[in-house]
């Protein structure tokens, strides 16, 4: 059992619980601006002035601008990621509507009802803004990605995944895979990398066509436009894994 000044010393402090309040506040203005504004309208200034704050003393909480966006980007990733968990825990139990089709829907649903957001992180790039190299972003990018893995090719041994009917990767295309990191795709062998980065990309098309306006001509029935594509494409990736033996 911890001794009284353990307890407390394993709490934050009130200035630790005080920031992370600011720094909650700062985030969520600056998601309201990105949503009445677009994400490359944000402004530290405005996003300070809004918070009836001075943006020096913003920067106390972000030194930058790059600092926010990065904070946006990942929190996006991370609600995204929770949409599309969500999607798949809380549906009836129907085994007629595959687990991946699921988590497509729900990654359609979240992009359809937070659009701006889905642009911040999928639209043109901010100018200037550089995400850092294996930080918040990559992670949270990594956790999205594992959801999809698990529901796409969860079902399936390495050894079938390995033995994937896929046309020929060339041995570049098949070395570069191989060394992607273990904590990510390149936990998968390469023609089921190939084959998950083509579902993806199959999923986000047809979800960004979407969002940015161009399917306008469908009507109501976009959704059912998109759960019949996904499950076409769940259907073409698993027809292309060998039964186990």
């Amino acid at each position: 059992m911890p001794l009284p000044s353990e307890t407390v010393a394993a709490r934050p402090s009130l200035r630790e619980r005080r920031r992370a309040v600011a720094v909650q506040e700062i985030v969520g203005t600056a998601e309201r601006h990105i949503a009445e504004n677009g994400p490359h309208a944000l402004s530290l200034r405005a996003v300070a002035r809004s918070l009836g704050m001075t943006v020096q003393a913003l920067y106390h909480y972000f030194p930058s601008r790059d600092d926010l966006v990065t904070a946006l980007i990942a929190k996006a990733y991370g609600d995204l990621t929770d949409a599309v968990r969500s999607a798949v825990d809380d549906a009836p139990d129907d085994p007629s509507v595959p687990r991946m089709v699921l988590a497509a829907e729900g990654y359609r649903e979240w992009a359809v009802a937070n659009p701006e957001r889905f642009q911040l992180v999928y639209g043109a790039p901010l100018r200037h803004y550089r995400a850092p190299a294996d930080g918040p972003t990559t992670r949270a990018v990594r956790r999205m990605s594992a959801v999809f893995q698990r529901e796409l090719l969860g079902g399936f041994t390495q050894a079938q995944l390995e033995a994937a009917d896929i046309p020929a990767l060339s041995p570049s295309f098949r070395d570069h895979l191989r060394h992607l990191s273990p904590d990510g795709l390149g936990a998968l062998p390469p023609p089921a990398t190939a084959l998950l980065l083509n579902a993806w990309g199959h999923m986000h098309g047809l979800v960004a066509l979407e969002v940015f306006g161009h399917t306008t001509f469908v009507g109501p029935h976009r959704a059912e436009l998109f759960r019949m594509a996904m499950r076409n494409m769940v259907e073409d990736v698993h027809a292309r894994i060998p039964p186990a033996v």
